[in-house]
């Protein structure tokens, strides 16, 4: 391979909208919608629908600074780019070690695979299904993003139509006064919202196609156009399961409990049997195919920077796809799989870095008009410096809410963890700065 070729410039445009599309949606759906429709029926009861959609609103408010800045410039480095260049090379620093650390989640999606293949063909061993499962998609990657994209675009087209066929097979069997009482807003307003701002986890994701902002045709004019539809479809989507979940038997059977009570119910066996299986399964592949294609972006470029070793982000020389850095996170995906860690404390050691990062990003964009001044006064999103605040803001306040409902049950070791994580990070970023050159990543167009 050739040793010159690191960079994010050298990846290959070939991702178009339908593309990203895709990409935007299997992150979103995940499995883990078959347990939390129940839990928020329990909630606020029938008027779990309302939920839902109140929940994409709030998703979108939160991401109001991405679609900004995804429609005003291509970052090759995704939100590594945006810090990079918004904020200080320090920040960066700082920055894409957490962003390494918490991709250790992708065990989670491999795990939870296996959990619900084993339920459907037992006796395989489980460690053997979710390394096998998250092989798989390495691979897959290893040949190309467009390889990867064409999986995810069947992938997502069948899980699609898994979760319609609940759907259509159960509104027809919905009693009749949805809308109305009993079991209708059963916890008031404040109920509902509570019940919004807890979906909101089932309802983001689309934001993961800025880290294919490299590959991608025309970024600029795509991504706030998926971001926006995929998320306002998929909250649709399980608004409209939400009322089949809570419609068709009693609220106090199905409230609390999977969306597998309700689907027995109403399936007939064959299809069942296809909904477990294309539902669950398949929301697990495609969230696992859209961060494994998309999470060495952010590392490519910082290798490139020099935060990392240039070589560490060589492209293979046909497919475009950085070889080394795939198989530094397939190692790092597979560690939790071969030695039995507890993800879920894993995923938690970075839970506040990650929402304090988030609340930076979000408050960089009102650096728009100084930084990139020219660029911004074209921008199709320009506006004034006090709506730019007002944006930022907002979506400051949303993740300040989620972070607390997320850390309600953080363990003391795990607030440990993210102090030393974190200290680490803050001295990388700040012994490496001067010794980094940072490139501009991102492009007008």
């Amino acid at each position: 391979m050739d040793d010159t070729t690191v960079s994010t410039k050298d990846l290959n445009r070939v991702l178009g909208r339908w593309d990203l599309m895709a990409m935007a949606v299997g992150q979103i759906i995940g499995a883990g919608i078959m347990s939390m429709t129940g839990i928020a029926i329990g909630m606020t009861g029938k008027s779990v629908f309302w939920a839902f959609l109140i929940a994409a609103v709030f998703v979108l408010i939160q991401e109001i600074p991405v679609i900004i800045l995804g429609g005003t410039v291509r970052m090759r480095g995704g939100n590594y780019t945006q810090i990079a260049f918004l904020t200080s090379p320090k920040w960066a620093g700082m920055y894409i070690i957490t962003y390494i650390v918490s991709n250790i989640s992708i065990a989670m999606y491999a795990l939870s695979f296996a959990d619900y293949f084993l339920s459907l063909v037992p006796g395989v061993p489980h460690k053997l299904v979710a390394g096998g499962i998250m092989t798989l998609f390495f691979i897959t990657n290893y040949f190309g993003i467009q390889q990867a994209a064409k999986l995810q675009n069947i992938m997502v087209v069948v899980l699609a139509t898994a979760l319609a066929v609940f759907t259509a097979f159960g509104i027809p069997k919905v009693q009749p006064g949805f809308f109305s009482e009993p079991y209708y807003m059963t916890s008031g307003i404040i109920g509902l919202l509570s019940t919004a701002a807890f979906l909101t986890f089932a309802t983001g994701g689309a934001s993961i196609i800025l880290n294919y902002g490299a590959e991608a045709k025309d970024p600029v004019k795509d991504m706030p156009f998926v971001i926006v539809v995929a998320t306002l479809g998929v909250a649709l989507l399980y608004g409209l399961m939400s009322i089949v979940a809570a419609g068709v038997l009693p609220v106090p059977e199905v409230a609390n409990k999977p969306l597998t009570v309700v689907a027995a119910e109403i399936l007939p066996k064959p299809l069942y049997v296809f909904f477990i299986v294309c539902g669950a399964l398949f929301a697990l592949t495609t969230t696992l195919n859209s961060q494994i294609g998309g999470m060495t972006k952010p590392v490519l470029q910082a290798c490139v920077d020099g935060w990392f070793p240039k070589t560490l982000g060589r492209l293979h020389p046909k497919y475009k796809t950085p070889v080394y850095l795939l198989l530094l996170f397939y190692i790092v995906g597979m560690l939790p799989i071969l030695t039995g860690w507890d993800i879920g404390f894993v995923g938690n050691m970075v839970l506040f870095i990650n929402r304090g990062f988030l609340i930076v990003l979000s408050v960089s964009i009102v650096r728009l008009p100084k930084v990139i001044p020219e660029i911004w006064k074209k921008s199709k999103f320009h506006v004034s410096s006090g709506m730019l605040w007002f944006f930022a803001l907002i979506s400051v306040g949303i993740n300040i809410v989620q972070t607390f409902l997320l850390a309600r049950n953080i363990s003391k070791a795990a607030v440990i963890g993210n102090l030393c994580i974190f200290a680490f990070a803050i001295a990388y970023g700040f012994l490496l700065e001067k010794k980094v050159t940072m490139e501009i990543s991102y492009e007008e167009s």
